[in-house]
């Protein structure tokens, strides 16, 4: 049980975790940790901005935004824009979108997403530490990252090989449905009066983006699932402070 959470743990942030011989079917069994780590980097981002409290809250705000980006590597905003390039260079053709996503060169739709994305956060955070909703900042990590094993339960993997190909092929089917009743449940105790906005806000986003990559792409990849987390903790934040 402990190695499946240390590598979710290792790929979805850059905390210590020494790497180990891990096997593909604990690779698969990992996802269901995934919401886990979105509990454990919102813990770290609420204690970071009440610490921050006292600090004028554009400061406060930039500094948790500076933890969020560098703590995960940058790698959800890396799949966001390698989809966002996808999507506005593919021109509605499965295969040139699926090669562009894979091309490492960034265009201007990846620089305007991910921009406005980051953006979206800021001003939530900064509303967030503003009004003290402390709870706000577990529960966007949280409903983010509890969204990917959902996605790879409902959606084929596109892709062959690669982390995403163990994800899919090793998939606990009845862990990930814990796994994100579990964390439904995190969402409505950590934040009684704004969970039910959170959750429908994840849900819709989940909807939305699972059906055009249903329709580009027919299923999801590694780089879309990061795009998902991305989309998710951005409108999550804006629903929860609106």
């Amino acid at each position: 049980m402990l190695r499946p959470f240390l590598i979710a743990v290792q790929f979805l942030t850059r905390l210590p975790v020494t790497r180990g011989d891990w096997r593909e079917e604990e690779v698969g069994r990992s996802i269901v940790w995934y919401p886990a780590v979105g509990l454990l980097l919102g813990a770290v981002l609420s204690v970071l901005g009440w610490a921050l409290q006292s600090a004028v809250p554009a400061v406060a705000a930039a500094v948790l935004l500076a933890v969020w980006v560098f703590g995960t590597g940058a790698l959800h905003l890396d799949g966001l824009a390698d989809s966002a390039d996808a999507w506005l260079g593919g021109h509605g053709d499965r295969e040139r979108t699926l090669a562009i996503m894979k091309d490492a060169h960034r265009g201007a739709a990846a620089i305007v997403v991910v921009a406005v994305v980051l953006i979206a956060k800021f001003a939530a955070l900064e509303t967030a530490i503003q009004s003290g909703a402390w709870a706000v900042l577990v529960t966007a990590p949280l409903a983010g990252r509890a969204l990917v094993p959902v996605l790879f339960l409902t959606t084929p993997y596109v892709r062959t090989g690669g982390l995403g190909g163990a994800l899919a092929l090793h998939l606990p089917r009845r862990g990930a449905v814990v796994s994100a009743g579990a964390a439904v449940a995190a969402v409505l105790a950590l934040s009684p009066e704004r969970g039910l906005a959170i959750l429908l806000t994840a849900a819709a986003v989940f909807a939305l983006l699972r059906w055009l990559m249903m329709v580009r792409i027919h299923g999801t990849t590694g780089d879309t699932a990061g795009a998902l987390i991305e989309i998710a903790e951005a409108a999550v934040l804006l629903a929860a402070v609106a």
